[in-house]
C-alpha cells in the first residue's frame, strides 16, 4: 500500500495572534502597540505566515484591511487555535485562584454573547464564583464606579467615559418570521427606554428617510422587546447576535441601515482580587477575538 507523505508545517501562535489583531484593529501600528512589538516585527510575522501557508492573506486598500478568501479561512482557524492555546495555559497556570466576582451586563449580552466565554472561564477557573447581574448599561456604569459591581460589560452611550472597547456589535432591524409588522405605517417599534443608544439609532434612522413610526412596546430587557416581536406586534433594533430562530433581519425590506455600537468593559477600582483580574482579562481577551461558538455547538 502506498503511503502519501504530507509536508506538514508549524504555525507560531504569535503569527496567528498578530493576524487576528491586524484584522481587528485595521492597523499594524495599533497591533504593535497592543502586543508590545515593533511595527516591522508585526509585518514580518504576517509575511512569514503568508510564506508558510503559501497564500496571500491580507492587503491594505486605503488603509483598510481586506481579507482574501484564504485569509478569512486562516483567520477563522486562528481564532479557535488562539482560544484553545490560551485556555490551556490558563487551566495549567491558575487553577488555585478562587473568589467571588460580580459581573454586570444587560440581558442581551448575558443571553447571546457571554455564555460560551463564561463556560470556558468556569472550566479554567473552577474555584471562582461568578455572580451575574443583568442591568441596563447606564445604571451599570454607575454601579461599577461605586464598587457595587466588580466588572461590567456595557454598550457605550454618548456620555460614557472610561472603560475599554472590547467588541463591536452590528445593529439590525428584526421582526418575527411571518410577521407583517414591518409593512405597517406607521411602523410599530419595540424599543428600550429613552436615553438608550439602540433606541436613538432606530428613531434617527427612520426619521432620516421620512418613515413614520410609533412606539408599540417599551421594555428595559431584551426579552420584553422580543416578546412583542414574536407576537407580531412590532419591529425592534438589537445586535445581530440576538438574531435567533423565529426571527429574521430586515436587510432587504426598505429599512435604513444602522451603525454598529461599541461594547465597553469596566473594572471597579476596588476589584483588586486575583479572581476579578482573571475574569476581566478573560473577557477582554475573548471578546476582542470576536464571536465564539455557542455552548453545545
Amino acid at each position: 500500500m502506498e503511503v502519501v507523505a504530507m509536508n506538514l508545517i508549524s504555525l507560531d501562535v504569535r503569527m496567528l495572534r498578530s493576524l487576528i489583531s491586524v484584522v481587528e484593529t485595521g492597523s499594524i501600528t495599533e497591533t504593535a502597540r497592543r502586543l508590545g512589538r515593533t511595527q516591522p516585527a508585526i509585518s514580518l510575522q504576517i509575511q512569514r505566515l503568508e510564506d508558510l501557508t503559501g497564500r496571500s492573506l491580507i492587503t491594505f486598500d486605503n488603509r483598510r484591511v481586506v481579507l482574501s478568501e484564504d485569509g478569512a479561512l486562516v483567520l477563522s482557524y486562528a481564532k479557535s487555535i488562539v482560544r484553545m492555546h490560551d485556555e490551556l495555559l490558563s487551566r495549567l497556570a491558575s487553577p488555585q485562584i478562587e473568589g467571588h466576582v460580580v459581573l454586570g451586563t444587560p440581558d442581551l449580552y448575558a443571553a447571546n454573547i457571554l455564555p460560551p466565554i463564561l463556560s470556558v472561564f468556569c472550566r479554567a477557573f473552577p474555584r471562582i464564583q461568578v455572580e451575574l447581574r443583568c442591568v441596563l448599561s447606564t445604571p451599570l456604569v454607575s454601579q461599577v464606579k461605586r464598587g457595587d459591581v466588580d466588572i461590567a460589560l456595557v454598550t457605550r452611550m454618548n456620555d460614557f467615559t472610561g472603560g475599554r472597547v472590547v467588541h463591536r456589535e452590528q445593529l439590525i432591524w428584526m421582526v418575527a418570521a411571518g410577521s407583517r409588522a414591518h409593512q405597517e405605517s406607521p411602523v410599530p417599534l419595540a424599543l428600550l427606554p429613552s436615553g438608550n443608544i439602540f433606541r436613538e439609532h432606530a428613531i434617527a434612522a427612520l426619521d432620516s428617510v421620512g418613515r413614520p413610526w410609533r412606539i408599540a412596546c417599551v421594555s428595559e430587557s431584551a426579552s420584553g422587546l422580543l416578546a412583542a416581536v414574536y407576537a407580531g406586534m412590532a419591529v425592534t433594533v438589537l445586535g445581530r447576535s440576538a438574531l435567533a430562530n423565529g426571527l429574521r433581519a430586515l436587510d432587504d425590506d426598505g429599512f435604513p441601515p444602522l451603525p454598529s455600537v461599541e461594547l465597553l468593559l469596566y473594572k471597579s477600582s476596588g476589584a483588586t482580587s486575583a479572581a476579578a483580574g482573571a475574569l476581566h482579562d478573560y473577557l477582554q481577551h475573548y471578546l476582542s477575538l470576536g464571536p465564539m461558538p455557542r455552548v453545545g455547538t
